[in-house]
């Protein structure tokens, strides 16, 4: 699981209060699954909204039923690709991932396969690994990623793969705290961090906020780091 969309730690109290939203979700999301061979998550949002760490706190509730975690950052080009496309600087932006490539996995994965192999992104490494996960028996696939409800074509069609969607929605200045933190994390100068977040991630952020398609569920997350949940038109009942 990957750690890099860390939410703030906050008080027991509102942790609580997100742990009881949390094992609600899972509640209904079980229900409404109990027919299904195959039930499908989007998990999306700007980026540094903490879809990987949500993620993985679903696949840990859901993880006796069968469940997986497939994030869609596995679709990033190779930065050769990007430097002959002249986009190395984008990377990250919804032209700088493999959508027929992701759009091909997640029909696979509708249509019931097994042993489906699928590329995850080592972000030391800077690069997507080929082959890395393999979605097999699994009941619940639950997929994140920045732009699984950006309604700009062609992913504008990547929310009908999905039985339900959640939308983790994180004050702008916040993203920006934690996008610079992520950086320095990473080694990088604070100059260098500004940098990237202004030019790259900001850009990113502000087009996954004007384009996005509603979602069944919608987690807000304050400065303080608390997860509140809000019922989308869908939200199973």
């Amino acid at each position: 699981m990957s750690g890099d969309d860390q939410l703030v730690p906050h008080d027991s109290e509102a942790k609580e209060r997100e742990t009881i939203g949390l094992f609600n979700v899972v509640d209904k999301l079980r229900k409404r699954a109990v027919q299904a061979e195959r039930y499908l998550i989007a998990i999306a949002g700007p980026p540094g909204a903490g879809k990987s760490t949500f993620a993985a706190d679903l696949w840990r509730q859901l993880e006796a039923d069968g469940a997986i975690v497939v994030p869609m950052d596995g679709f990033h080009y190779d930065n050769a690709v990007l430097d002959q496309r002249g986009l190395r600087s984008r990377k990250g932006a919804p032209e700088t991932f493999d959508y027929r490539g992701f759009s091909v996995l997640l029909q696979r994965i509708r249509d019931g396969e097994r042993d489906i192999a699928f590329p995850l992104f080592d972000r030391e490494a800077d690069l997507a690994r080929a082959g890395a996960g393999i979605v097999n028996q699994e009941k619940f696939i639950i997929v994140e990623g920045n732009y699984l409800l950006l309604n700009e074509k062609p992913w504008s069609s990547v929310a009908d793969y999905f039985d339900f969607t959640i939308f983790i929605d994180v004050p702008q200045e916040e993203l920006n705290e934690r996008l610079l933190d992520r950086w320095r994390t990473h080694g990088f100068s604070q100059e260098y961090a500004e940098n990237r977040v202004a030019t790259n991630d900001m850009p990113n952020i502000e087009r996954v906020l004007s384009a996005q398609k509603n979602s069944d569920l919608s987690l807000s997350c304050a400065t303080s780091g608390e997860m509140q949940f809000h019922v989308g038109q869908g939200y199973p009942h």
